[in-house]
């Protein structure tokens, strides 16, 4: 998260409270989002749980039943989704309904739409304020929807068409780690930047770039570039 504003406001009741679990596989993150939007008797926000894969955070929701789950769309053990769909019976509940808000580094469309055909009531990315932050979990807990600017867009396009997306057979042999790098190469970034960005090593980074050059057949990143302008995944 950063001084990026991406919702207006923050809390407007200081005796509201909100019980969150965090779901991210990189600890640190998990650990700054707890200190900055965890100060519960400022910002009425409780984290009651933590989970790094998709397994504990089945376990942990389920333990806790908080109102709110900030969840991170890539996870091991079969992502965001698949908590989703093991979850869905806490999201459907009658009474005290779990509900969930997607946090991440990705703006792609097709995890925006994924997520939320999955059940979650909004996506921001983490470039998102504390402050905002706070404020959207309060909103999500309302039952309103929150995105950041430019992904409302996303799934206005995907459920006014009922068409299917059609099938990318090449970026379907990307994992969604590559497909991460893929984009940040696309746009520009250094491999430093992206290891920053990811919480990975910059030795991760090239392994992750051989990967999707060898598997696309590409030669550089100036191919790389153009073949991710083409699809409109920059």
């Amino acid at each position: 998260m950063n001084g990026t504003s991406e919702a207006a406001g923050g809390q407007e009741n200081p005796q509201r409270r909100v019980r969150v679990v965090l779901v991210d596989d990189h600890r640190m993150f998990r650990t700054g989002v707890q200190a900055e939007i965890g100060r519960t008797e400022e910002t009425g926000v409780e984290v009651v749980g933590e989970a790094a894969d998709v397994d504990q955070a089945v376990t942990v929701i389920t333990a806790t039943r908080p109102e709110v789950v900030l969840l991170d769309v890539h996870l091991p053990g079969g992502g965001g989704v698949e908590v989703l769909r093991r979850c869905a019976p806490l999201m459907g509940a009658a009474e005290n309904p779990v509900r969930f808000l997607a946090l991440s580094v990705s703006d792609a469309a097709e995890d925006v739409i994924g997520v939320i055909r999955g059940g979650a009531r909004g996506y921001v990315t983490k470039t998102i304020t504390g402050t905002d932050l706070v404020d959207s979990v309060f909103r999500v807990q309302d039952g309103d929807a929150v995105f950041s600017p430019r992904l409302a867009g996303f799934v206005l396009d995907a459920f006014a068409s009922t068409d299917a997306p059609p099938v990318d057979e090449d970026l379907d042999r990307l994992t969604q780690r590559e497909r991460e790098v893929l984009r940040l190469i696309a746009r520009g970034y250094a491999y430093k930047e992206i290891a920053k960005q990811l919480f990975i090593s910059v030795k991760t980074v090239e392994s992750h770039v051989s990967a999707v050059l060898r598997k696309l057949q590409l030669s550089n990143r100036h191919e790389l570039t153009r073949w991710a302008t083409a699809r409109r995944l920059v």
